[in-house]
């Protein structure tokens, strides 16, 4: 495998979890317009990416492979969850 196809193999990997989090981003900010007045866009995006990719990564190692329904339940957990405590919990 050349370092192009790795490169892009990891990026597969975890685009999933980097697309839900910005529509969930999105979301937020269309639906909680008030609410999410004070918390920025990106940094819900980030947030929910990076909880996204742990979730990927922790699907990866308890079930063996990717593209389970169980690991895209951990996926949709892990994204949702730091998203609502930066609404929940904001300054």
């Amino acid at each position: 495998m050349s370092p192009l196809d790795a490169f892009w193999h990891i990026a597969n990997l975890f685009a999933p979890a980097w697309g839900l989090a910005a529509l969930l981003a999105l979301a937020i900010k269309a639906v909680w317009r008030r609410e999410a007045k004070s918390v920025a866009w990106r940094r819900l995006w980030g947030w929910g990416s990076a909880g996204g990719c742990a979730a990927v990564v922790i699907a990866l190692l308890l079930l063996g492979r990717d593209g389970k329904t169980a690991g895209y339940a951990l996926l949709v957990l892990g994204v949702a969850l730091p998203q609502w405590f930066l609404m929940s919990f904001r300054r």
